[in-house]
């Protein structure tokens, strides 16, 4: 497992970048597998991992569901920078369907459509990012939580 986990010192960061990142299959199962990596990640790095282990989950979900290229794999990458955020992205193939930046209530009949009210809800900040057509067609959604301050 190496060879997907990085740890690098930043230059510029007063403290440590800490970074994984790892590429799952568009399953079900590349989905749970990423949402089970990430925990322990975050384990290992001694951070808090409830809700990022949440946000992971919907955004994954969201990849393999709405996302989903056949032939093609989606990325989980997780940081933690200097200041103490930790950002989560999860990068698919399908640019043409990208989630709307303020998710809709579902109505009561719909069993689906509440993931990225869920990701609203617990990240500080989220949004989508393109990649320019060079780097090759996809989109990266992404969700920031703030390290919880001292009282």
């Amino acid at each position: 497992m190496s060879d997907v986990n990085q740890e690098t010192a930043g230059a510029e960061a007063p403290s440590p970048t800490l970074q994984f990142t790892a590429l799952f299959s568009a399953t079900r199962r590349g989905a749970r597998l990423a949402r089970l990596l990430a925990r322990e990640q975050l384990r290992r790095w001694d951070r808090p991992y409830d809700t990022a282990e949440h946000i992971v989950a919907e955004l994954a979900n969201n990849a393999v569901l709405h996302g989903h290229v056949p032939g093609r794999s989606f990325r989980l990458a997780l940081k933690v920078t200097g200041a103490d955020t930790l950002r989560i992205e999860v990068t698919d193939a399908r640019v043409d369907r990208s989630p709307p930046p303020h998710p809709r209530r579902p109505s009561l009949g719909e069993e689906s459509g509440r993931g990225l009210l869920l990701v609203e809800a617990l990240a500080d900040r989220w949004g989508t990012d393109l990649r320019p057509p060079s780097y090759g067609p996809c989109k990266t959604v992404w969700a920031e939580l703030d390290a919880p301050r001292p009282t």
